[in-house]
């Protein structure tokens, strides 16, 4: 099964969005995503919470973890989201780096925004996954 990990620095926001959304598109028996985090927050904020029950996910019971080499070495895709020189380099596997801004303590329409810019790029790699076209990404 294809494997996105989707990585930020507190597992809190913008890779939890990404793994919800992606889940949320993809057929779960071809490609799957996961979420961690260099410093893994306490919970998912509370703004992001509210932004993707929005758009009808439930973010609410959904728990930061901690990005590992395993965990990046058992994902076919890395897509680090600001964790900089914080996240690992996987030697042989594709990576792609979406800098996006952190939610944090965002106001709502700016967590929208965000999650917004999180979704549409969410649908064009999982066409990508989904016609098998990984070499189309800008991965590196």
């Amino acid at each position: 099964m294809f494997t996105v990990l989707f990585a930020c620095v507190h597992n809190a926001g913008r890779s939890q969005m990404a793994a919800a959304l992606f889940n949320a598109t993809v057929d779960g028996s071809r490609a799957r995503a996961i979420s961690a985090g260099t410093q893994p927050g306490p919970r998912v904020h509370p703004e992001v919470v509210q932004a993707m029950r929005e758009v009808g996910v439930d973010l609410g019971h959904a728990k930061p973890a901690l990005l590992t080499d395993e965990l990046a070495r058992s994902a076919s895709l890395l897509v680090t989201m600001g964790c900089g020189e914080a996240c690992p380099v996987v030697p042989g596997s594709k990576r792609e780096d979406w800098p996006l801004e952190d939610p944090k303590g965002r106001p709502l329409d700016e967590v929208r925004r965000i999650r917004d810019e999180i979704a549409a790029r969410v649908r064009i790699l999982a066409s990508i996954v989904i016609e098998q076209r990984l070499d189309d990404c800008r991965c590196r």
